[in-house]
């Protein structure tokens, strides 16, 4: 453990952000700040809080646990909570009150960032839309997301990952040609709402540390799709139509996953010299002197021929052997395809120190993966694991000025849960300040 003194400093140190989202938009795009050094205060709903904290299963176990805060239910804790929600504090606070929103007020007069995900209109109708908290903060940054923006013939409609991926034209261009349109199976346009979120996030502090004026930033996840689109709307620009290709690439070759003797690789030649060493290296240079494979332009046009021919070599070895022959040996783009178990543990996960531990106030011990930015003169990563279900109500609370007496007041008028006014923070609750 680095003595305090001697620890390098976070580059959003000092910046309060009150995260009043759910599920994975908004929650991966505060948990990114937080890896930057944000205290993240996530507001929840008593009693319930993030929907996420009940997706599952699997869910861990926490039965032992009785400290302050609650697992999210009988269940136990939610590992997928957790990926989306490392470093952060959880508060519960009935917004429907108007107790509830008073004591919101206070906690935004104190912050920098506010982060909300609900359906256009809510915030409104709840009081907690940037045109009321500017009032109690007129430098606040605040941060809208929705599923199709707060404009538009669709702005009312909800929305989820899935259906946006099918909105987006991803689905349309992902699977195989035989088969129907699939679903990337990663939550693919939450995480890149989220990312654009945090980015708009970070360039608003910046505008604000030169201006001094606060700013809203507005986003939906349809928008925020559209521009990774790259190859397929440049293809779309010209007339033309993308197509599911399997994991070919409409514009490189070859660029796509092979069988080998035991399992699968990625070839990835992204230009012509690679593609001449590849074909030596797999001691096939007569494919050099084939006019189908000429150039790049003329191997897209042949892709399938091309596939028969490089399948036909690869399956000869096993994976490892061409890893180490290709990519060890070679230096060429080539990798295996893994599964999430052996993404996560490997040689080179480990070297980076990627997969880290945190210690969990209920279920002790557990895994992390720690974001990707290295800086030269900053730190950057999580310190704090996911929060409990109101584990930091009290010490949010006595931290914008509230006694004993107010905190007991709002416990017996339905504010917060009454349990969360008697327990006292104990050494872990005020660490997490």
């Amino acid at each position: 453990m680095i003595a305090d003194d001697q620890r390098q400093q976070q580059l959003l140190e000092d910046i309060v952000v009150v995260d009043l989202t759910t599920f994975v938009t908004g929650g991966f795009a505060t948990m990114m700040l937080a890896n930057q050094g944000t205290e993240v205060i996530k507001v929840e709903r008593p009693e319930v809080g993030d929907d996420s904290r009940y997706s599952g299963p699997p869910f861990v176990d926490v039965d032992d646990y009785a400290g302050p805060g609650k697992p999210a239910a009988d269940q136990g804790e939610s590992p997928y909570f957790w990926t989306v929600n490392y470093g952060k504090q959880s508060i519960e606070l009935n917004l429907k009150m108007e107790e509830g929103r008073k004591t919101l007020y206070d906690l935004v007069a104190e912050a920098d960032v506010v982060v909300e995900n609900f359906r256009p209109g809510t915030a409104e109708r709840l009081g907690v839309n940037y045109e009321t908290l500017k009032e109690y903060n007129d430098d606040l940054v605040f941060c809208s997301i929705s599923a199709f923006g707060e404009t538009g013939p669709w702005s009312d409609r909800p929305g989820y990952d899935l259906l946006v991926q099918g909105m987006s034209g991803m689905m349309s261009v992902t699977g195989y040609p035989d088969q129907p349109p699939a679903k990337v199976g990663l939550p693919q346009t939450d995480l890149i709402t989220a990312m654009w979120a945090a980015f708009g996030i970070v360039t608003s502090l910046y505008n604000r540390e030169r201006t001094g004026e606060g700013e809203r930033v507005e986003l939906g996840m349809l928008d925020a799709a559209l521009p990774w689109l790259t190859k397929q709307a440049g293809k779309s620009f010209v007339g033309e139509v993308s197509e599911r290709m399997g994991t070919k690439d409409p514009v490189l070759a070859p660029y796509q996953m092979y069988p080998t003797a035991d399992g699968h690789i990625n070839v990835a030649c992204g230009n012509q010299k690679l593609w001449e060493e590849f074909c030596k290296a797999i001691d096939r240079e007569d494919l050099l002197s084939d006019e189908r494979f000429a150039t790049n332009a003329d191997r897209v046009n042949h892709m399938e021929e091309l596939e028969t021919e490089l399948a036909e070599v690869l399956q000869t070895r096993t994976t490892d052997e061409w890893v180490r022959l290709l990519a060890d040996d070679r230096g060429l783009p080539v990798g295996p395809v893994f599964d999430v178990n052996e993404a996560l543990d490997n040689e080179q996960v480990r070297a980076r120190g990627i997969l880290d531990s945190i210690e969990h106030s209920a279920a002790g011990e557990i895994p992390v993966i720690e974001h990707p930015l290295n800086y030269e003169s900053a730190d950057s990563g999580f310190d704090q694991a996911p929060p409990l279900l109101g584990e930091d109500t009290m010490t949010v609370l006595k931290a914008i000025g509230y006694n004993d007496d107010r905190i007991d007041e709002l416990a017996e008028k339905g504010v917060i849960p009454e349990s969360r006014s008697t327990v006292q923070a104990d050494d872990n609750t005020a660490d997490r300040a």
